[in-house]
């Protein structure tokens, strides 16, 4: 709605920033965040491009870091994770860190809604992934607004270009000539989501709009798994926040770091 107070999670990738520009453009007045995991040049880059574009259309831009937030950069959480043996990808990492600081940062920013630019194919290969795993609790949190609950700790997400291909986001963002830089984070090389990617991308060429047909058949069944996994909602014991376990991820891969540091 128009009285939302939105904040849109910001990569300074294409996605992200395409529906930046078209709320702003629509008249919702959007702030903007963007989550510094420190890879390299990459994020860097990727910072500076967000920050431009921002400036040049006058939107106001929250800037986080994850070596302020936590003390460490993500390529150090994992070393240090992989050396005690706790066998986590960059992404699965950088997913439960990203998503518990814009939690935070959208309710000090008093939002109600957090925006993310996952588009269709997106979407479509988590729906693959976690039917393959049968994380089905996982599944049913998914769609076009994520979670089952409503809890006041927790700010909705929503995507707006969740029925968006990712192929009219490219020429899209090269027609206005956002300044983005195009192409996959070095870290996500060989993790299982590429991989489902892969075999969509090869599947497609044979079987057109799969990845569409994948999402009309999640929707269509989405109700059902929301009333066959029902979430239940806690809080973490350490940090409060949101937590369906005692502890939260993101305090159980901080207390595996710190215990190593000791």
């Amino acid at each position: 709605k128009k009285s939302d107070k939105v904040l849109v999670a910001c990569s300074g990738g294409k996605d992200s920033t395409t529906i930046l520009y078209i709320l702003n453009r629509l008249g919702y007045k959007p702030k903007a965040i963007t989550v510094d995991a420190l890879i390299g040049n990459y994020t860097k880059k990727n910072r500076e491009n967000i920050e431009e574009f921002c400036k040049d259309n006058n939107i106001k831009l929250h800037a986080i870091s994850f070596r302020k937030e936590f003390g460490y950069s993500l390529c150090y959480i994992r070393s240090v994770l992989t050396q005690k043996g706790i066998n986590m990808t960059s992404c699965a990492i950088c997913g439960v860190l990203r998503r518990y600081l814009l939690n935070k940062y959208a309710r000090e920013l008093k939002a109600t809604k957090i925006v993310t630019g996952h588009n269709l194919n997106d979407e479509a290969q988590g729906v693959m992934m976690n039917l393959l795993k049968n994380n089905l609790e996982i599944l049913s949190r998914q769609g076009p607004i994520s979670g089952t609950t409503k809890n006041k700790m927790f700010v909705p997400r929503i995507k707006p270009l969740y029925f968006i291909f990712e192929e009219e986001v490219i020429k899209y963002s090269k027609l206005m000539k956002f300044p983005v830089k195009y192409g996959a984070c070095p870290c996500r090389a060989g993790v299982y989501r590429c991989l489902i990617n892969d075999e969509l991308l090869k599947y497609e060429k044979n079987n057109t709009k799969v990845h569409k047909k994948i999402i009309d058949w999640f929707l269509s069944t989405k109700n059902l798994l929301k009333t066959e996994t029902k979430e239940k909602q806690e809080y973490c014991s350490v940090c409060k926040e949101p937590s369906k376990k005692e502890q939260c991820m993101t305090c159980q891969i901080l207390s595996n770091i710190k215990s190593k540091n000791k």
